[in-house]
């Protein structure tokens, strides 16, 4: 059996779009667990600076996270979140040049 995988999601939310986006976060997890993709433990939601979405989570396992692109509930978030948001990497972010960079927990 796979490890789990920690895995550090970054959304750059679209002008105006922040509340939406937030409403999607909060199913996002809830779907990825109802369908055995995750594991038990619960996400961390924070905020950078730049008002960038940060979600902390752990993946069952890699193959969970393969799988995850082919299951249709999943795909309808993800599709429903790139139209507010955009996704990022860490090195977009002011605090990633930071030792120990601090982000503001969301919602």
């Amino acid at each position: 059996m796979s490890n789990p995988v920690i895995v550090v999601a970054l959304y750059r939310p679209k002008q105006g779009k922040e509340k939406e986006l937030e409403a999607l976060l909060k199913r996002h997890f809830v779907t990825l667990k109802e369908f055995g993709l995750t594991t038990e433990t619960l996400p961390l939601l924070g905020t950078s600076e730049d008002g960038s979405y940060l979600e902390i989570f752990e993946w069952r396992s890699e193959q969970a996270a393969q799988k995850a692109h082919d299951h249709p509930a999943v795909a309808q978030i993800w599709e429903a979140m790139s139209l507010v948001s955009d996704w990022g990497t860490l090195s977009q972010l002011p605090e990633s040049s930071r030792r120990f960079p601090q982000f503001q927990r969301a919602f």
